[in-house]
């Protein structure tokens, strides 16, 4: 990817492009009779309240078809291939608008998925008078929040922990709970007379915690219906529940009458980043929490390594097989076959391994919440560098994490590891359609790249390569290359299917036994 321009603030963006061809307008007396099919420069840039991208012939152009990105729809062609709709004014017709579309040709696929991630990054920006919204600053007409979540998602995320059921379900999560109480514990330091916001409260158990290591007062934010019931929890331990107020609302839009300092919040999904709390844990941090204030949990850290489970590969592959029948009720599925086979694999598998599975060592990166801006993690991406300890099929990559909670007194990590005592979150695996073949001591190499989207998640585009090995390796290239996408908000969870790897030889069901008709 070639970005010609970007500046710190990320107030303008340019891509070169290999061409843009303008669409013929519905109106001729408005469209435009030249097309722009030359190498042109696309520039994202934030003017006059909107984010706006102009196509020029080159930077220095005044000549240019300009668009509302806000307004805009951008949609594939091809691999290399997008068009732009939206509605438009061009230099050489003042205000007056008009439909338009231009067909944009990219020079690699890489180059197009860049520009399609920048344009929906764009797309979501809060602008006022041309300057970028601060961290953590609410519109008096509408919250950061609601300007990059759907509503749609919102409502149902809302009304999933508004439910006690779930919250049971989290609660009873005995390894996350209780390394919650251990951490504020254990660290009654860093508590005793100190006002502490729950960000996220739930059923306020978190504000319980730290009202018994002696907070001074507890806020208790909670956006869903929970916080209803989080009440009725502590009006019920009244001992407590005189030093903890429970408000409701989203931490982007509630005011407190002071600030915190200590932050205590469970923010953390599938990934550590699912459902983009994270977000809201650091806005959070920037409107309420008084400079060196602690936050509990302060780090987040992901581990990754590949693995190998023919079993799981070889179950994925044969959910599709279904659509390879040709008289289906006299119906041939065929042509979809490849779509189902596709759909299947753009879901992250959600489990328990064993960590026998794992063929490299791992490596991690790290989240600080007390320094990452919320803007950094609206695209993550991490360089994947491994080393195989044995020869075998590499089908993809093991996911999971840790968090610090840095108390004065102790530190304590909760993980999600496996191994380790399992937890609500469980691990993560991203797997390949083509998996790579290596040998011991080869060198696999690639990016995990994680891209937030509306809908409360982000889309995962892995990338895995194995490269030359032996003698003369320095000098060689890449052998295999695997690539996948996939939909961090739609995994296939398999929790409750029994692991291959655990079962015996004579605990294998026989030819006799095993059901083989159509289902």
């Amino acid at each position: 990817m070639e970005i010609q321009k970007q500046s710190k603030q990320q107030q303008q963006e340019e891509f070169a492009l290999a061409s843009v061809t303008e669409l013929a307008s519905s109106s001729t007396s408005s469209s435009r009779s030249d097309s722009q099919s030359a190498p042109v420069i696309a520039r994202f840039s934030a003017g006059n309240g909107v984010a706006v991208l102009r196509f020029n012939r080159d930077s220095e152009s005044t000549d240019s078809i300009s668009v509302d990105v806000k307004t805009a729809q951008l949609s594939k062609l091809g691999p290399l291939q997008s068009v732009c709709i939206a509605e438009a004014s061009g230099a050489d017709t003042g205000k007056e608008k008009y439909s338009t579309g231009v067909t944009v040709q990219f020079r690699n696929e890489e180059e197009s998925r860049a520009f399609h991630c920048a344009f929906e990054q764009w797309k979501k920006k809060d602008i006022v008078q041309g300057t970028l919204l601060p961290n953590g600053a609410v519109t008096s007409f509408k919250s950061k929040f609601e300007d990059k979540i759907e509503p749609s998602s919102a409502k149902m995320y809302f009304h999933y922990y508004g439910q006690l059921l779930h919250q049971q379900n989290m609660m009873q999560d005995y390894v996350r709970t209780g390394t919650y109480y251990a951490a504020v514990m254990e660290n009654r330091v860093d508590f005793i007379d100190r006002v502490v916001v729950d960000v996220g409260a739930g059923s306020g158990i978190l504000s319980l915690f730290a009202a018994q290591a002696g907070a001074k007062h507890v806020y208790a934010v909670e956006a869903s219906e929970m916080a209803e019931y989080a009440r009725k929890l502590i009006a019920g331990n009244p001992s407590l529940g005189e030093r903890i107020t429970v408000i409701k609302g989203k931490v982007e839009e509630v005011e407190l009458p002071e600030k915190a300092d200590i932050l205590i919040s469970e923010p953390m999904g599938t990934l550590l980043v699912n459902e983009r709390m994270l977000e809201s844990y650091v806005i959070a941090r920037d409107r309420f929490l008084v400079p060196n204030g602690k936050m509990f949990p302060a780090v987040g850290r992901i581990h990754m390594a590949p693995f190998s489970d023919e079993y799981l590969f070889v179950e994925i592959a044969n959910k599709a097989l279904f659509w390879q029948q040709h008289k289906y009720f006299g119906v041939d599925l065929t042509p979809l076959y490849g779509s189902a086979f596709g759909g299947y694999f753009s879901q992250p598998v959600v489990d328990a391994f064993d960590p026998r599975l794992l063929v490299a060592p791992t490596i991690s990166h790290d989240l600080d919440f007390t320094e990452i801006k919320e803007e950094d993690l609206y695209e993550i991406e991490i360089p994947l560098k491994f080393v195989a300890s044995v020869g075998t099929r590499v089908h993809g990559l093991a996911c999971w994490f840790d968090v610090l909670f840095n108390g004065s007194a102790v530190q304590r990590w909760l993980t999600t590891a496996p191994g380790a005592p399992t937890t609500h979150w469980y691990q993560l695996r991203c797997v390949l359609s083509q998996p790579l073949y290596v040998m011991a001591g080869q060198e696999i190499t690639g990016q995990l790249r994680m891209v937030a989207h509306n809908a409360q998640s982000y889309t995962i585009y892995l990338t895995l390569s194995a490269k030359m090995w032996g003698p003369g390796a320095e000098q060689g290239g890449i052998l295999q290359t695997s690539s996948c996408k996939l939909d961090l908000k739609e995994p296939y969870y398999r929790m409750s299917q029994p692991q291959a790897y655990a079962m015996a030889q004579d605990q294998q069901p026989t030819p006799a036994n095993t059901h083989t008709g159509d289902d």
